[in-house]
């Protein structure tokens, strides 16, 4: 993926988004740093420049002010509505602008959802908040989290495994698995390969397990593999995995949340990279939170936002 103009939301201003924002820039030598726009309130980047005696840097960034807050609603630490309404209505700018054309790609910092919620804003993560500001349907958007070797996008995301289970379709499954063979095609695989996980365990032995995976999961991979696509599985996600050494996948396809978060975050633990793929707008953002245990202290590293940044951008380590 190469991005050579990127808008960057700063996320929660309450967390350690604006932190890592500067702390992220200053390692980017100047000629990356001119085609990046930062998208936030500015008091909460003058607070991070402050904790991180990194004026200079912020001085050298463009801002544009978004999801702005008002006298005493920037606490560094504190789950807010206030602060949940600034993260979407940031991201959201950066999204509207990257497709208007201004930018090639958007890189979002972390969100709090109870902040979000907070904010009585219907929110199931970026994947829907792009889909919702481009107005493409909600199902047309996955997660791929990318990290530890390992890239694995998501049918379902934030809800309830029951939720879940009850709206899956073949067509979503195959929905999710297009989008990743497109993204792996962005990334510059030429041919990709994808691994299905099943819905039950084992990938419901047949019907052994409940009929789940024989509605579902296998007439994707039916579907998929008729469309000439590389396609293992339905398989058990413990099963898939343990055989990468012998038989690796570009990409998985998880059926639910945790089926491809543990993984990723076993392996790239505070390092995997968020993208929401199958929307005209392209978002990365980092596979970690919002950290607010040590949100205004200085602590937080930018690793993973480095590495979102780079992963779109195509700008070297």
């Amino acid at each position: 993926m190469t991005a050579s103009r990127l808008a960057l939301s700063l996320g929660d201003p309450n967390g350690i988004g604006p932190e890592i924002v500067l702390k992220a820039a200053a390692e980017l030598v100047p000629a990356q740093r001119e085609r990046l726009t930062v998208f936030g309130p500015r008091c909460a980047l003058e607070h991070a420049a402050q904790v991180t005696g990194l004026h200079t840097t912020l001085a050298s960034l463009r801002l544009r002010e978004a999801g702005p807050l008002v006298a005493g609603e920037h606490q560094p630490g504190v789950v807010s509505a206030a602060a949940g309404r600034s993260a979407v209505a940031s991201a959201s700018a950066a999204i509207r602008a990257c497709q208007a054309g201004e930018f090639d790609a958007v890189v979002a910092g972390p969100h709090h959802e109870t902040a979000i919620a907070q904010a009585g804003i219907r929110f199931s993560g970026y994947p829907g908040l792009v889909a919702q500001v481009c107005g493409e349907p909600e199902h047309s958007v996955f997660l791929m989290l990318v990290g530890g070797g390992l890239r694995i996008v998501h049918a379902t995301l934030h809800e309830s495994v029951s939720t879940a289970l009850a709206r899956l379709t073949p067509e979503l499954v195959v929905n999710a698995a297009l989008a990743a063979h497109k993204a792996c095609r962005a990334m510059g695989i030429v041919e990709p390969s994808l691994a299905l996980f099943g819905v039950n365990p084992h990938a419901s032995e047949g019907e052994l397990f409940g009929p789940d995976d024989q509605r579902i999961t296998v007439p994707a991979a039916e579907r998929l593999r008729a469309m000439g696509l590389q396609v293992a599985g339905p398989q058990g996600g413990d099963a898939l995995l343990a055989d990468r050494a012998t038989r690796p996948a570009d990409a998985y396809v998880a059926i639910f949340h945790d089926q491809g978060h543990i993984p990723v975050k076993l392996l790239a633990p505070q390092a995997a990279s968020a993208l929401s793929i199958g929307a005209g707008v392209l978002l990365a953002s980092t596979g970690h939170g919002s950290a607010m245990d040590i949100a205004g202290t200085g602590q937080a590293r930018p690793d993973a936002l480095l590495r979102s940044l780079r992963l779109v951008s195509g700008w070297p380590t």
